[in-house]
């Protein structure tokens, strides 16, 4: 068997070169596949099915400014502005091995796995991370210990699953950007399937520690039936970060005007 082994820094060596988006793996189609006019599958009950590996949006990646509503902006509080404008791009958590958080997905396919009660998404990348969505009707913890992704109940409504989530640390990023949060944060996601190939993502972003209303990004994921999960290594000592210059940011594409130096 080939041990495949796949490093976080590679995307960000790209992005700190400014020239493109992060890698893609070896031995991988470039792209998933478009929509589709097929109809999404359905479980012997009826119900929608979301299994399959899906490769994420870079909308949720790259700038989650860009998921908004046309016309919308997000409402950053001037404390978390101030925050964000002082991210450098080597500080980003990801970058140094660390979950991702919510909505934030690290730019490697994802797997969604139903089990009676409970329903889990794997991730490939970032350190092999997984969330574990409760499906059994239990509530939120009346005192929940902060941690990455939080704390997840999850029910159906018809055809979407509607996972709401409380109890984030105030560690990771929302985006290349440098989008900040609090523990104060409360999400809710809501997932649908219209068509074979594509899982709608709509997350509702509830932080009054850092932003000044609730607002909604949206994301289009996309099915890849060709791949399958590989096996990825990070280590929280990456040397790599020390490499990556800048202020925070997605990849930036030719002819972008040059970004201002971070307020220090």
């Amino acid at each position: 068997m080939i041990l495949r082994l796949r490093f976080v820094a590679l995307g960000f060596l790209t992005l700190a070169a400014s020239a493109a988006l992060p890698a893609q793996a070896p031995n991988r189609p470039a792209a998933a596949p478009p929509a589709s006019a097929a109809p999404a599958p359905r479980l012997p009950g009826g119900r929608v099915d979301f299994s399959g590996v899906w490769r994420p949006d870079t909308m949720f990646i790259e700038d989650i400014s860009r998921a908004v509503k046309p016309g919308e902006k997000i409402p950053l509080l001037p404390s978390a502005k101030a925050l964000m404008d002082a991210h450098l791009s080597n500080q980003d958590p990801e970058a140094n091995c660390l979950p991702t958080g919510v909505p934030r997905m690290a730019p490697y396919p994802w797997r969604i796995v139903e089990q009676t009660g409970i329903t889990y998404f794997l991730f490939e990348g970032n350190i092999h991370s997984y969330r574990m969505i409760f499906m059994d009707g239990r509530k939120h913890p009346e005192d929940v210990n902060p941690t990455w992704f939080g704390h997840s109940v999850g029910r159906w409504e018809g055809d979407a699953l509607v996972i709401d989530s409380v109890g984030f640390n105030d560690k990771f990023w929302f985006d290349f950007s440098g989008y900040p949060h609090t523990e104060k944060l409360h999400t809710i996601e809501r997932f649908t399937r219209p068509d074979m190939n594509t899982l709608v993502s709509e997350v509702t972003i509830d932080d009054s520690g850092a932003y000044s209303k609730p607002f909604t990004i949206a994301s289009r994921n996309r099915l890849d039936p060709k791949i399958e999960l590989m096996e990825y290594i990070c280590q929280e000592n990456n040397r790599d970060p020390q490499h990556i210059q800048g202020p925070a940011g997605p990849p930036a594409n030719p002819g972008d005007p040059p970004r201002p130096p971070p307020v220090r």
